[in-house]
C-alpha cells in the first residue's frame, strides 16, 4: 500500500516512504516535509506517537493520519495529538489526492501568512535616520547582537540619545522578533515596587497586592525580549534577583516559594557611570559583567552633528502627516538654527522642537521663529548662557548664590515639562536627574 500511495502521488509531488514511525521521524530531522501521510497500526512505534514526536520537532508540519476502519477513538486521539486530516482504507485515490491537496492549500496559506507577518514586523522595525560614522557604527553593532536570540546587551548613552530605539531594533532583527519586547523604566517606578513588577507577586505577599496575585514584566516577556531602561536605578534586592535570572532563567515572584523559568533575553540601558555606581557599592559588579555581554555606546547627538539635519527633516515628515499639515521643509535660517543649538536633551529633544513646531506653525516652512531655540553660535542656548541670563554680576556686595540657583532650577524644569507636554518621566530624563529627585524639586519650588 505505501509503494501505491508513492507512485500515485510521485507525479505531482516529491515523496519519501519510510516503514515505520521512527525512521519517518529522523526523516523529518535531516529533511522536514511539508505534509506526512501516517498510518495509525505500526510495527515498533505506534501512529499515535509518531505523531506527537513529528509536532514537537515541527509544529508547522501536517499529517493525514491513515487508519484501517473508522475508530472513533483512534480517530480523536489522533486529532488531538495534532493531525490535520484522516483518511480510511481501503484508500480511493479520488478521495487520497483530495485530502492530500486540501492540506497542501493549508500549509501555502500558513506560509503565506507567516511571511506577511514577518514582513509586516519587519517594515514597522525602529528606522535608523543618520549619515555620520558614529550612527553607522551603531547599526553595525545591532546586526551583530541580532544574530543572538538570548546574549544579554547593554546599551550606553546620555538621556534622549535613543537608547530604546538601539534596543528595539535589536528585538525587531533578532531570532525573539514574534516574540513580545517588554520595556520598563526603573527610574519611574518606585524602588519598593519595582521588584514586584518585574518578577510578580503572590497574593497577600503584601498590603495592597491583588488578591489573585500577579505576573511580572520577566514572565511577560518569555520568549521576546525584556528591556530594563535606566538599569542604574535598580534596587540591591531587585538586582540580586536580577542576577539569578540571568545565570539560569530562573526566578521566584515576591512572597512565592515556587522556582519559576522564563526565557527572555535582557536588553538594559542606562546613562549613569556604572563604575562610579560600582565603586560606591551601589551596583553590583557581577551584574554588571553578566549585562554587558556585549555594550554599545550611543554618542550623544552633538557629537554626530551631520544627523541633525536629516533627524529633524525625519520628524518634520512624521509631524506633518500626525496633524494633517502641508510642512515641506525647514528655511535655511532654521536649519542654521538647528545645526547651532546645542542640543543637551539629543534626539528626544529635537523630536520634541520639531513636533511643537509643524503643531503651531503657520506656514509651509519651518521658520527659525517657530523654532523657539536660542542662536548663541556652536553651543546654541546651553545651560550657561541660561545662567548668565538669570544671574546678576558678582560685586563686592555680594549675591545670593541659593536665590540663583532656585531661578535657573525653576527655569529648566518648567522649559522641561513644556518640551515634555507635562509628562514627568520625560522631564526628568531630559534634564537627566532621577524621576523622585525632579518630583522632589518641582514640588518644593512650586511648580
Amino acid at each position: 500500500m505505501r509503494e501505491g500511495i508513492r507512485i500515485a502521488l510521485e507525479p505531482r509531488y516529491r515523496v519519501r516512504a519510510f516503514g515505520d514511525a521512527e525512521s519517518a521521524v529522523e526523516g523529518v530531522k535531516e529533511d522536514p516535509p511539508d505534509l506526512i501521510l501516517m498510518d495509525i497500526g505500526l510495527p515498533g512505534m505506534s501512529g499515535i506517537d509518531g505523531i506527537r514526536a513529528v509536532k514537537s520537532l515541527r509544529p508547522e508540519i501536517l499529517v493525514i493520519v491513515i487508519t484501517a476502519y473508522e475508530d472513533v477513538q483512534t480517530v480523536v486521539a489522533a486529532m488531538r495529538g495534532g493531525a490535520f486530516d484522516y483518511v480510511v482504507k481501503p484508500l480511493h485515490a479520488e478521495t487520497l489526492e483530495a485530502s492530500v491537496a486540501n492540506a497542501l492549500e493549508t500549509v501555502r496559506l500558513q506560509k503565506e501568512v507567516r511571511e506577511l507577518q514577518e514582513r509586516c514586523l519587519r517594515d514597522n522595525m525602529p528606522l535608523f535616520v543618520g549619515e555620520s560614522h558614529a550612527i553607522r557604527d551603531v547599526m553595525e553593532f545591532v546586526d551583530s547582537a541580532a544574530k543572538s536570540a538570548d546574549t544579554p546587551v547593554l546599551i550606553l548613552g546620555p538621556t534622549g540619545s535613543g537608547k530604546e530605539l538601539v534596543a528595539a531594533a535589536i528585538h525587531y532583527r533578532s531570532p525573539n522578533f514574534r516574540g513580545p519586547l517588554v520595556s520598563v523604566n526603573c527610574a519611574a517606578i518606585p524602588r519598593e515596587l519595582l521588584e514586584s513588577e518585574l518578577f510578580g507577586y503572590e497574593k497577600g505577599a503584601f498590603t495592597g497586592a491583588a488578591h489573585a496575585g500577579k505576573k511580572g514584566l520577566v514572565e511577560e516577556a518569555s520568549g521576546g525580549t525584556l528591556f530594563l531602561d535606566e538599569v542604574g536605578d535598580l534596587s540591591p534586592e531587585a538586582q540580586s534577583k536580577l542576577l539569578r535570572f540571568l545565570e539560569d532563567g530562573e526566578f521566584y515572584r515576591v512572597g512565592g516559594t515556587r522556582r519559576l523559568r522564563a526565557s527572555a533575553r535582557v536588553v538594559s540601558a542606562t546613562n549613569k557611570a556604572i563604575e562610579e555606581l560600582m565603586g560606591k557599592g551601589a551596583f553590583r559588579e557581577d551584574l554588571y559583567y553578566r549585562l554587558a555581554v556585549v555594550r554599545v555606546a550611543v554618542p550623544a547627538l552633538r557629537e554626530r552633528r551631520d544627523d541633525i539635519l536629516p533627524i529633524a527633516r525625519h520628524f518634520l515628515v512624521e509631524f506633518s502627516r500626525k496633524f494633517g499639515r502641508a510642512v515641506a521643509r525647514f528655511t535655511p535660517e532654521a536649519e542654521e538654527t538647528l545645526l547651532s543649538h546645542a542640543w543637551e536633551g539629543n534626539v528626544r529633544e529635537l523630536r520634541n522642537v520639531v513636533e511643537r513646531a509643524v503643531l503651531t506653525g503657520r506656514g509651509a516652512e519651518v521658520a527659525a521663529g517657530d523654532l523657539r531655540l536660542g542662536t548663541g553660535g556652536a553651543g546654541g542656548h546651553s545651560a550657561r548662557n541660561a545662567a548668565d541670563d538669570s544671574a546678576p554680576p558678582l560685586t563686592a556686595a555680594g549675591v545670593d548664590l541659593a536665590s540663583i540657583q532656585e531661578a535657573i532650577e525653576k527655569r529648566y524644569i518648567g522649559d522641561a515639562l513644556r518640551l515634555t507636554g507635562g509628562n514627568e518621566t520625560k522631564a526628568a530624563q531630559l534634564l537627566n536627574v532621577n524621576y523622585h529627585t525632579f518630583r522632589y524639586r518641582r514640588r518644593k519650588l512650586g511648580l
